[in-house]
């Protein structure tokens, strides 16, 4: 499908490790980005417009959108923190920023006739068995309470909006964020040894490399449900890791590989299969993420100490 001319596009969490390198790349292909967070600034190098947002609050949305008046809206803003959505304490705020606060913008967007892209999760999967989740795969039912909120935000754009993409990523990593080459790179630090679960398969996401084709996308009319990760075949975290110290030259860090059981740290349950099947970008036109090896190689070059 021909690309179209987007006038302006607003993102939510654009102080986040998204949101970032979307509005770098956004603004270095001549569009107007209206960036959005709750922090009072914009954190990032660019010069964009710039507004707080509360998602969890309806009118707040309503009156940003309708001051800004965006063509799309790209919603990366989510609460990530896998393992603390589990206490209870935490629950009330996951599902409002999640599941309500996702509701909150797809209402505002169907209401103006805004386009919307939604950042998703493999986590709204079960994880079991050994084949690649499809897009239009419906067999949810989420481990934990992360993934089960990040599903309901998918089904109120489904409930609200005609006109969306919702993008499904997973092992996300970028410059701007917490990530598990950061946690790998800082453990080495302090240890020679490094326990690594080797059970669960998936494949990293370079947010830089996201970014371009998110918006790739929203430069088309082509919605739908998509998976994105990088390519290079599926990995477990230990695969992940060895690759890692590898490209750092840390050939002195012993990795012993675990079964997620053996590890036993997490709070929430995780997913044994994270495999995500592309094909339906080439399908649509999309060009698929480089090789995940290549994006660690410009990650690790781009964050040297």
């Amino acid at each position: 499908m021909a690309n179209i001319s987007i006038n302006k596009i607003l993102i939510t969490g654009a102080n986040g490790q998204l949101g970032r390198d979307l509005i770098h790349v956004l603004t270095t292909r001549g569009h107007e980005v209206i960036g959005t967070d709750l922090q009072e600034n914009y954190s990032g190098s660019e010069k964009i417009k710039y507004a707080c947002l509360d998602i969890t609050n309806y009118e707040n949305v309503k009156s940003v959108f309708e001051n800004y008046k965006p063509d799309r809206v790209i919603h990366c803003a989510a609460w990530t923190a896998v393992d603390a959505a589990e206490d209870e304490a935490n629950k009330k705020i996951v599902w409002s920023v999640n599941a309500l606060g996702t509701e909150n913008i797809a209402r505002v967007c169907n209401a103006l006739d805004i386009v919307m892209t939604y950042i998703s999760t493999d986590y709204v999967f079960h994880g079991n068995g050994s084949e690649p989740w499809k897009p239009e795969d419906e067999g949810y039912e989420p481990l934990n309470y992360y993934g089960l909120s990040k599903l309901e935000g998918e089904h109120a754009i489904r409930r609200n909006l005609k006109k969306f993409f919702i993008v499904r990523i997973a092992w996300a990593f970028g410059a701007h964020g917490n990530n598990f080459v950061k946690i790998m790179l800082n453990l080495a630090k302090k240890n020679n040894i490094i326990r690594v679960v080797n059970d669960q398969i998936g494949t990293p996401t370079y947010t830089p490399d996201l970014a371009v084709l998110l918006a790739d996308m929203n430069e088309t009319e082509n919605y739908g449900v998509y998976h994105a990760t990088n390519e290079g075949g599926y990995i477990s975290w230990y695969d992940y890791a060895c690759e890692i110290f590898k490209q750092a030259g840390l050939n002195e860090i012993k990795i012993l590989p675990v079964t997620t059981a053996e590890y036993g740290l997490s709070k929430a349950k995780r997913p044994f299969n994270s495999r995500l099947d592309k094909s339906k970008l080439t399908r649509c036109g999309f060009k698929l993420l480089p090789d995940w090896r290549d994006a660690l190689r410009r990650y690790l070059q781009a964050n040297a100490d």
